[in-house]
């Protein structure tokens, strides 16, 4: 059941939730979070089908807040809020609010989404793309004991990456960081299996991809060894080599689905690491809403440390051939005997 609410409030907002909810026969909802997502028109579509998805296993009040770009003066200084209320079938297992927010309105989002909060129930805030430099300080980030990045999202993910280090705060993490679980879980079961000494290790993967960046310094911050960051075609991470006292632990996935796993006197395996959706992430990141501290310690380690280039930078210019020197003047006086002779 879908309600369209033009120039409305957050107290109507209220109203028509409460309404769609006993006119589908449901007029209580168990829900256990609420999750406001910041995005724009052009993403907007995508995060809440994502959302909607991961709301079956953690059934939620979903709010995206939608800036609208008011073009000129006047519009600009007009307040308007539209919203659009999904509740059944058309919000997964929860239910939906779609916030459009129109001229002054869009600086003060937190004063609209305040009110629809469920009550007594953890607050998370994810900015499929375009989050703030530090999301803890930003007035809806404020709200929230979680807040959700993906520096895969921005034009420069290294970059990004040291922004997210610099402010990061308890309760911060990024689907940047959620993508590499299977791949840290794979490696650490092999050291157990090996209990060997790493003496060194190398990342593969696409450049571009913040992934991989992580990856490689969640080795070198836990294994205490240098990381060589290397790029390939992809798809994202593609292979990790450990070097050990015994012999090479390699991890390898070439087609972005299937990797397999080689290790010093045992026969190679087969391994599933498929590359998962938005939906999936988003689920992982909502089943823990406590600091998670192995984020924390990898992204203050610091891109610069790692070994190799994160990202690719064009070829200098070769140096054009230098001039021949110009003839000193002893030169050129014994030159000129020579001619005249």
């Amino acid at each position: 059941m879908k309600i369209d609410l033009t120039e409305t409030t957050s107290s109507k907002i209220n109203q028509a939730l409460v309404s769609a909810r006993r006119a589908i026969g449901t007029p209580a909802i168990g829900m256990v979070l609420t999750l406001v997502i910041v995005t724009d028109e052009e993403n907007a579509y995508d995060a809440l089908k994502s959302a909607g998805d991961a709301s079956r296993e953690h059934p939620s009040r979903i709010i995206a807040v939608i800036k609208r770009v008011s073009r000129s003066p006047r519009s600009r200084r007009d307040a308007r809020l539209d919203a659009e209320v999904r509740v059944g079938s058309d919000a997964g297992a929860g239910e939906t609010v779609v916030l459009r927010l129109h001229g002054e309105l869009a600086n003060h989002a937190q004063s609209v989404v305040l009110p629809l909060l469920l009550p007594d129930a953890p607050v998370v805030v994810w900015w499929p793309e375009g989050a703030p430099d530090d999301p803890a300080k930003d007035p809806l980030g404020a709200l929230a004991q979680r807040r959700i990045t993906d520096a895969y999202s921005a034009e420069h993910p290294s970059d990004e990456l040291v922004v997210r280090g610099r402010s990061y705060t308890p309760g911060d993490t990024d689907l940047a960081w959620t993508r590499i679980t299977p791949w840290r879980s794979m490696l650490a079961a092999a050291l157990d299996q090996q209990h060997v000494e790493v003496v060194s290790a190398m990342v593969e993967g696409e450049s571009e991809n913040p992934s991989c960046e992580l990856l490689a310094m969640w080795l070198a911050n836990r294994l205490k060894v240098p990381v060589e960051r290397t790029l390939s075609g992809g798809p994202g991470l593609t292979a990790v080599r450990m070097e050990t006292k015994n012999g090479v632990i390699v991890l390898d996935r070439p087609d972005g689905s299937l990797a397999t796993l080689s290790m010093q006197g045992q026969p190679d395996r087969a391994v599933a690491l498929k590359r998962r959706d938005t939906a999936e992430l988003l689920a992982e990141e909502l089943r823990r809403l406590d600091p998670d501290n192995t984020y924390e310690a990898t992204v203050k380690f610091g891109v610069e440390k790692l070994g190799g280039p994160a990202d690719p930078k064009p070829a200098e210019p070769a140096a054009a051939p230098a001039a021949p020197a110009a003839p000193s003047a002893a030169k050129k006086t014994a030159a000129k005997k020579a001619a005249a002779k």
